[in-house]
């Protein structure tokens, strides 16, 4: 916005900082770096390493919340200079909001209020923990139960385990992480219960005994409640814009333009469900202040589709999940005989790559694999250039690296 126009406003309610630095990937990855760096006293044998290492959990809480406050002070640098606004936002109308007793009029308007986590109703008081209140423990407890193992609960659990706490996990459907093929699903959730308790399939029940938790038959010092968010839109007033609202009271927003009908009203980040990973807000922000300050609006290209849980192998989907695809040819490269792995003592994994049978074009890929952040980066672009399969396969793979594993997957 800045770069076109000075005549702007940010209205903002509660804490000031992105949803990824205060509460979500950054605080996360900084207590699985730590959980990770504590899990490899495991392999010290095998490299030939002696000696004990214990973990000081409340130090590791308050390296945590260190860093996350950094990284809020570092994104807050870009509001400094802009026309602030602190406090509830409701709109009016099109070009109409209302912030306690003061109304702004606007010729655009863009809704970028975020998400809040999930919680049922009948949980609200119970005092349980969600991914916003969870960096803020001094400490953790021994016995814990995580609800919900998509991505975020996916990789809570296995830090949670990692740092000493018995983690018992439950989930609703029976795939972890939003993978939609079996086999690497089937691994993933393999490589989890070699951790942690892990129960699929079921709808639990949360009592709250004295100040403990009985879930799904287990008792817990504490629940972490990880079953996704929810935008940020009660009390906004969407329905005074005219537009149809679909269940959830959203409505619906053209993912190029990020425009709300032909209205001169844009959405866009957590609000908009398309987009709950971070390049995909800063996208569709980028795209909603381009047309917001234009003098028409344009559609723009979206990127391959990338999400990456940081479990440990990292699960990935890189564009289209195999639910999506009609009979791809389906091609598999395993990591338990991988040379590099094996010296890393890392040898365990999968990457399913699906494609065109007609052109060999690469389609999409999901995996369960160690240094699948990597490998996903690398498919996702292989993806944007419409390479194929023998494409990709004949560029350079240098050896030994964990990258080569994929080569497996390229033969045609």
């Amino acid at each position: 916005m800045r770069e076109h126009t000075r005549n702007f406003a940010i209205i903002n309610d509660g804490p000031w900082g992105t949803m990824c630095a205060r509460v979500g990937c950054m605080p996360s990855k900084a207590l699985i770096a730590a959980a990770n760096a504590f899990h490899a006293r495991h392999s010290f044998q095998e490299f030939g390493i002696r000696g004990r290492v214990t973990a000081d959990v409340p130090a590791v809480m308050r390296r945590v919340r260190a860093l996350r406050d950094d990284f809020v002070r570092g994104n807050l640098g870009v509001t400094r200079g802009v026309e602030t606004i602190d406090g509830r936002a409701r709109l009016l109308g099109p070009g109409v909001v209302r912030v306690g007793k003061k109304e702004l009029r606007a010729r655009r308007l863009i809704i970028a209020t975020g998400s809040s986590p999930t919680v049922p109703s009948e949980w609200r008081d119970l005092g349980l923990l969600t991914t916003d209140t969870l960096f803020e423990q001094k400490t953790l407890p021994r016995r814990m139960a995580v609800v919900g193992l998509g991505a975020i609960g996916v990789e809570f659990s296995q830090a949670l385990a990692r740092l000493g706490v018995d983690v018992t996990a439950f989930e609703a459907k029976l795939a972890v992480s939003g993978l939609t093929d079996p086999k690497v699903n089937a691994f993933a959730i393999a490589s989890l219960r070699r951790e942690l308790s892990v129960h699929l399939g079921v709808e639990v029940k949360i009592e709250k005994r004295g100040r403990k938790f009985q879930v799904g038959g287990v008792t817990v010092d504490q629940v972490l409640v990880a079953m996704g968010r929810r935008p940020n839109i009660e009390g906004l007033g969407l329905e005074t814009l005219g537009v149809p609202l679909d269940e959830h009271g959203m409505p619906e927003v053209d993912p190029h333009t990020m425009r709300l009908g032909t209205l001169p009203v844009f959405m866009a980040g957590d609000v908009e469900p398309r987009a709950a990973v971070l390049h995909e807000a800063k996208d569709e922000g980028t795209i909603a202040g381009l047309n917001a300050t234009a003098g028409r609006v344009r559609a723009y290209p979206r990127r391959v589709p990338l999400a990456i849980a940081f479990a440990d192998p990292n699960i990935a989907f890189i564009g289209k999940r195999f639910e999506e695809l009609d009979h791809p040819r389906v091609t598999e490269a395993r990591f338990e005989s991988q040379s590099r792995a094996v010296i890393a003592q890392v040898n365990k994994g999968i990457v399913r790559l699906y494609s065109s049978p007609r052109s060999g074009k690469l389609l999409g890929a999901e995996l369960c694999a160690p240094a699948g952040e990597h490998l996903a980066h690398l498919l996702a672009l292989a993806m944007s250039q419409s390479l194929t399969l023998a494409q990709l396969g004949d560029m350079p793979w240098y050896h030994p690296t964990l990258e080569e594993g994929l080569k497996d997957a390229l033969k045609v």
